[in-house]
């Protein structure tokens, strides 16, 4: 049963005897699109899974997955309308973040409407640090304030 997984077992070519590495893996229950798609009807969906360059508004390819499965969930849902929110953490300054988030916010509705989600139905706001949801003390407090929510409109 997929609830009792307790381990990863990850398989490669270390050929040329040069050692694999793996860090940063995380085995989280209820990962699938169903999860999603209950927060968003729920209300709010915070997403881990939209990452950014350092400092910049580019998507990173990696986030591709999560939003494929929100636009998927919007399609699905065509009434749904939502604002998509910027957070960032406590680096760096207080302006600068709220401009970053702001523009982190509209690079994912872009990308949305992109793939045929009516762009009436998204508003972007930013946030920048004024909402954090882990202390901005340690390196996972800072990647977990570092975010994009959904909030059903």
């Amino acid at each position: 049963r997929s609830s009792d997984l307790t381990s990863l077992l990850v398989n490669g070519d270390y050929s040329e005897g040069k050692p694999m590495a793996f860090k940063n893996f995380k085995l989280a229950a209820g990962g699938d699109q169903n999860v999603i798609g209950k927060a968003f009807t729920d209300g709010k969906y915070t997403s881990h899974g939209i990452n950014f360059d350092v400092n910049k508004a580019t998507l990173k390819p990696e986030s591709m997955g999560e939003l494929n499965a929100i636009a998927k969930i919007l399609k699905e849902n065509a009434a749904l309308k939502v604002e998509i929110g910027g957070h960032t953490d406590a680096d760096g300054e207080d302006a600068s973040n709220l401009k970053l988030s702001e523009a982190r916010a509209t690079t994912v509705k872009n990308q949305l409407v992109s793939m045929g989600i009516d762009s009436n139905r998204l508003t972007t706001k930013g946030y920048g640090e004024t909402k954090p949801i882990s202390p901005n003390t340690t390196p996972d407090g800072k990647a977990n304030n570092r975010r994009v929510e959904f909030i059903k409109k």
